[in-house]
């Protein structure tokens, strides 16, 4: 038993890594979150499809081998204490037990015997009685079925276990260790793929993927094992007539569905039906499940604004999802080689809009546009249809990569428009957003403006020396001003307000910030007017009836540039337009253990019931004679003695005493 237990921990940190870690993803994911080094070291263990793999399923044999070891020893023992009454237990025993009961009566002991009798069976216990002599041992129980409960809970362990196994690669594994299959490791049209890279169309299981764009079609599956894909034919084709999703008031959708037309090659029969979720397809043994939607191919146009420098130049970078594609970053000065791969079109995005929200960095509802429902509630009057976002990754050279959620369009938070800009390292963190005000134009140009001229060392003395002109009334504090405005600007320059901070104790920081901030506020407003009017445009006028927006939008310049020196991109990439293209996301699945673990959590509920509301109760009553009455001796006992048997001993010992008398 200690065994089995020790085997279901490990099952249970398994399901862990499996929930935590996305499974069954392509090893260029795992290289580019991981790095080679730990890849290599964690593929030794084929974490990436924990529950398909060899020491997974080698533990659930041995838990399967173990617990049947433990039932076949221990039922029939809880079996046969269950029909025992314990009818020969001793007087001298009874009195050891704690819960028990003396008292004499003057009836006689056949009398005594049937009125105790009678009154056990009236309150629901079994009753056997065994004569001694002139004594009467009345033996009683109620609840012996609570011992059916661990017979039930283990050998749902060695059902489910059973139906987990008939359920899981092993029948794909075992042809590709015995049949000679191998997996595809390179892209390649279904049509080229070998024999050897296709399973049999009698695979008794498998759980496969299948994407279909609207208007496509496709009768394959694509099963993924070890280091490729085995292509699984399928005993019907679907063709994606139209994808569908519906939307609340707010914009969130609240259901998804796919109609298709099935085609059964056998028969040359043809039939129409509508996917969706909790409503599968079952035909011929398959099941198929409407597991998600995706892309089907749209393609991005962005526009590029460089990050490094006092470079201002933007760019056109045009991708389609699912694809790579390569760009060059400040190539006639020093070339920076990236490669974009845009993983995600998102056309109707519902985020959580509150009003004074948290200030930044905040990261605003993680893709909350998934089907849920919660747009169906009166409360979630916050929540708004912010517009299209793309989701890409950009791979340096070194093969480091982050993954980036860019809006296309402003949205209001903090009472002015910002587009949002969200980064993370790995697909189970959050996004990380930084709000950027968004101009007059709705656009990024007066930031990005902004940005270079703060990276330019001669713009920013000007504007150090201009801050001081204005806030100083002689030319000894002038010069004070001046060196502290550049030293601040070029330390904020380079890494925000926590190189400003980095070398001011802590109990000293926020007393410092009270004055830094605001300097450096009053620097970058004279940064961009120096900018503009180098430019040849009219300086910002913020006494006017546009004074009070372009105070908050520069007080959101300062957040955005504080958080952009954590911003890991060399160029901020923002979607100008898009085709959109949909696709629907099936899984197919034959699985023949289903009903087997229907079976056994319908064991796990009967188990754990018997167990947790089924009490074991047993009472003996030693019935002797005494002169022309008689001696009661009773004792009672239970698993578990809590307060609730406690307060039924009571009544049991105010009963007993009551019918003595």
């Amino acid at each position: 038993m200690r065994f089995a237990v020790s085997l279901l921990m490990f099952i249970c940190v398994a399901s862990i890594i499996g929930t935590v870690l996305p499974q069954n993803q392509v090893s260029a994911t795992y290289i580019d979150q991981f790095g080679p080094f730990w890849y290599s070291l964690f593929d030794v263990f084929a974490i990436w499809h924990v529950y398909n793999s060899w020491w997974f399923l080698l533990i659930m044999a041995f838990l399967v081998v173990s617990t049947s070891l433990c039932l076949l020893r221990n039922a029939p023992k809880m079996v046969k204490d269950m029909r025992s009454f314990r009818e020969h237990v001793r007087g001298s025993s009874l009195r050891a037990f704690h819960h028990k009961i003396e008292t004499d009566s003057q009836q006689a002991v056949e009398a005594s015997t049937g009125r105790v009798q009678q009154l056990l069976e009236k309150q629901g216990y079994k009753v056997k009685v065994r004569t001694d002599g002139d004594s009467r041992l009345i033996a009683a129980k109620k609840g012996s079925s609570n011992k059916l409960g661990y017979i039930f809970a283990h050998a749902s362990i060695v059902v489910i276990c059973v139906g987990g196994i008939l359920d899981s690669e092993l029948p794909v594994r075992l042809q590709v260790w015995l049949g000679g299959k191998a997996p595809i490791t390179e892209n390649m049209l279904i049509a080229d793929v070998p024999e050897s890279g296709r399973l049999s169309a009698a695979n008794p299981s498998y759980r496969a993927n299948m994407l279909v764009p609207e208007g496509g079609q496709s009768s394959h599956g694509i099963v993924s094992t070890g280091e490729g894909v085995l292509v699984q034919p399928l005993p019907f084709s679907i063709k994606l007539a139209k994808f569908d999703v519906e939307y609340y008031s707010t914009g969130m959708p609240s259901s998804f569905k796919s109609y298709v037309e099935v085609h059964d090659p056998d028969t040359d029969e043809r039939f129409e039906r509508v996917i969706e979720v909790n409503e599968p397809l079952r035909y011929k043994g398959v099941t198929v499940y409407q597991s998600s939607f995706d892309d089907g191919g749209s393609s991005v146009d962005f526009k590029a604004f460089p990050l490094t420098g006092t470079a201002r130049d933007t760019f056109d970078v045009s991708s389609t999802v699912g694809e790579r594609a390569d760009i060059t970053l400040n190539a006639s000065t020093q070339p920076t080689p990236l490669r974009l791969e845009v993983s995600g079109l998102r056309v109707i995005n519902v985020e959580n809009l509150q009003v004074n929200a948290d200030p930044q960095p905040r990261a605003v509802l993680e893709h909350v546009a998934s089907v849920t429902g919660s747009a169906t509630s009166t409360r979630q009057e916050n929540l708004r249809n912010v517009g299209p976002s793309v989701q890409y990754r950009l791979i340096g050279a070194d093969g480091q990569s982050y993954e980036y959620n860019n809006y296309m369009m402003p949205m209001v938070l903090d009472g002015g428009p910002v587009f949002l800009a969200g980064v993370r390292r790995n697909a189970s963190d959050n996004y990380q957003y930084i709000r950027i005000p968004a101009d007059t134009n709705s656009s990024l140009n007066a930031f990005m403006d902004l940005r270079a001229a703060l990276n330019d060392p001669a713009l920013r003395n000007e504007a150090a020396v201009a801050f001081a002109a204005e806030n100083s009334s002689n030319p000894e504090q002038r010069a004070l001003l001046e060196s502290a405005a550049a030293g601040a600007l070029e330390a904020f320059a380079a890494g925000g307000f926590n190189a400003i901070l980095a070398r001011v104790p802590d109990a000293e920081r926020e007393r410092f910030l009270s004055f830094a901030v605001p300097m450096i506020q009053l620097s970058l407003t004279r940064l961009r007017d120096i900018d503009r009017a180098a430019r040849g445009l009219a300086p910002i006028d913020y006494e006017g009836t546009d004074g009070p927006r372009e105070t908050q939008w520069l007080q959101q310049a300062l957040l955005a540039l504080a958080n952009l020196t954590d911003y890991p991109a060399p160029v901020l990439l923002t979607p100008t337009n898009f085709n959109h293209i949909e696709a629907s996301v099936f899984q197919v699945a034959r699985s023949p253990g289903k009903n087997t673990v229907y079976l056994g959590c319908l064991f796990l509920v009967i188990g754990v019931f018997s167990m947790f509301y089924v009490r074991d109760r047993r009472i003996w009553v030693w019935v002797q004679p005494q002169g022309t009455g008689s001696h009661w001796l009773a004792a009672m006992t239970s698993q578990r003695r809590n307060l609730d048997f406690n307060h039924e001993f009571d009544r049991f010992q105010a009963a007993i005493k009551k019918l003595s008398t």
